[in-house]
């Protein structure tokens, strides 16, 4: 597979990184407006991150390396 290949949702991003505990909690904090990506508002909780994206919630980046 190749890097353009791989990718993650948001959501799941979320619960990789510990932002969340559970899908539900990343459902609610996504569409509430609370995480951006790449500088900017996401709602949509199966958005597809790729390698290099920032993900911004709880005053924090994290940054997609798969």
């Amino acid at each position: 597979m190749s890097d353009t290949e791989k990718i993650i949702k948001l959501d799941q991003f979320l619960k990789l990184v510990g932002a969340v505990g559970t899908g539900g909690e990343a459902k609610i904090l996504v569409q509430s407006g609370e995480v951006s990506v790449n500088g900017e508002a996401e709602t949509r909780r199966g958005r597809k991150l790729a390698n290099g994206d920032v993900v911004f919630v709880f005053g924090k980046n994290y940054e997609v390396v798969l």
